[in-house]
C-alpha cells in the first residue's frame, strides 16, 4: 500500500497547531527535530492524520489545514486508522517506522478542540516509533509494509 507525504508539521509546545516545514530531519527513536512531541521516552514519537479525515471537517463547515490537529506527518491515500500496531512503513527513502498506537483517549478538550471546533486526532491519528532515520519532504512516498487491511 503507498500512500503520500502531503505535509510536515512541528510545534515547540505540546497541545497547539502545528506549522508547516519544508524538510525534515527525522532521528531514529526520537521523532522530527524541532517538535515538542519528539522523545525517546515514549512510543508517540511522530504522529500521521491523513488529508482524508481533514477534508471530513472542512467538509463540516470547519477551517482546518494539514497541522491544525497537531499532527507531525499529513499523508494522503492510506487508510491510517486501519493500520495494526506492528505495521511497518517506510516514509521517504530512508526513514523507517512503526505504528504503536491508534487514535488516542482525550479526557479533556485540547487546545486544538476549542481552536478547530472538533479534533479527528482521537479516532483517525496514528502514532509511530521511528526505528531508522532520514530527511523528510512533502511529496515523499509513504509505503507500508504488507498488511491485511
Amino acid at each position: 500500500m503507498t500512500g503520500k507525504v502531503v505535509s510536515i508539521n512541528i510545534s515547540p509546545d505540546k497541545g497547539m497547531r502545528k506549522k508547516s516545514i519544508k524538510v525534515a530531519n527525522v532521528k531514529e527513536n526520537f521523532g522530527i527535530e524541532g517538535d515538542a512531541h519528539a522523545s525517546s521516552e515514549w512510543h508517540r514519537q511522530v504522529s500521521l492524520l491523513a488529508i482524508e479525515s481533514i477534508r471530513k471537517m472542512q467538509a463540516l463547515g470547519l477551517d482546518v489545514d494539514s497541522g491544525d490537529f497537531a499532527e507531525n506527518i499529513t499523508t494522503e491515500g492510506i487508510p491510517l486508522p486501519e493500520l495494526k500496531i506492528g505495521t511497518k512503513m517506510l516514509l521517504g527513502s530512508d526513514i523507517e517506522a512503526e505504528v504503536t498506537q491508534i487514535g488516542k483517549e482525550c479526557h479533556n478538550r485540547c487546545a486544538i478542540y476549542y481552536q478547530a471546533g472538533d479534533c479527528v486526532m482521537p479516532k483517525d491519528g496514528i502514532f509511530v516509533r521511528v526505528l531508522k532515520g532520514g530527511v523528510l519532504r512533502p511529496g515523499d512516498s509513504v509505503v507500508v509494509a504488507d498488511t491485511d487491511v
